[in-house]
């Protein structure tokens, strides 16, 4: 974990306060004054202004390929839902969301600093998908979706564009694509406003991590190298 994420979890103060101790060289890690990239592993020993540094508990970071039919909120009032179905022994929570009827790779954690990062529409954080459709796929069609699509935004009570996208035909009926965006059930009207209609969505990418060959249903925890990237 970096240092600056380190002495946020421990509640002694914010990120960016972090940041700015490490900056003014208030920070120690085992007596030695601590770089802003330094990734603080569980033996060493962290102080701020002569304060030691305590974490609460270890962050939790999990991958899930998430199966069809289950729901994703903590809501234990909700059947179906995500906690339950992992049935993890500490707290978690989903970052983001799937419908009920997407597959794929979702991201569960308890730590909520990541979750303004992946989840804020500027900060344009990839989210690849493989889409099954009812009829086959034409140039034409794949091209306006790449290109952006006007939807309904119901809460504006207006037209909304989506973003243009990376697309991939896969085969006759599949493609890929990578949006940045995160409107409701967005690929599902994408295509509805060409009169496809998706039987089969899978996410299979959230920016580096990918779903790989993950059965469907299980989980794992992230690799170190996943964890530096994703904070």
């Amino acid at each position: 974990m970096r240092i600056n994420q380190y002495i946020s979890s421990s509640g002694f103060c914010s990120r960016r306060q972090a940041s700015r101790h490490i900056t003014a060289g208030h920070v120690l890690v085992n007596g030695q004054t601590a770089t802003h990239n330094y990734f603080v592993t569980e033996d060493d020993y962290v102080e701020v202004a002569g304060q030691p540094i305590v974490p609460k508990t270890q962050n939790i970071y999990i991958a899930l390929n998430k199966p069809s039919g289950i729901i994703c909120t903590a809501s234990p009032a909700v059947e179906h839902n995500i906690i339950d179905f992992l049935s993890y022994p500490e707290r978690i929570f989903p970052v983001g969301r799937l419908d009920k009827d997407t597959e794929g790779l979702l991201l569960l954690t308890n730590d909520g600093s990541i979750v303004n990062a992946l989840m804020k529409q500027e900060n344009h954080q990839e989210k690849e998908y493989n889409v099954t459709v009812n009829k086959k796929l034409t140039n034409t069609f794949l091209a306006d979706l790449a290109n952006g699509v006007d939807i309904y935004n119901p809460r504006k009570k207006d037209y909304t564009k989506t973003a243009p996208c990376p697309v991939r035909q896969l085969d006759d009926y599949t493609f890929s694509i990578t949006l940045s965006q995160g409107l409701n059930r967005q690929i599902r009207r994408m295509c509805r406003r060409f009169q496809y209609t998706v039987v089969h969505l899978q996410r299979i990418r959230i920016k580096h991590i990918e779903l790989g060959s993950l059965p469907s249903g299980q989980w794992r925890y992230l690799t170190d190298e996943e964890i530096l990237q994703l904070i």
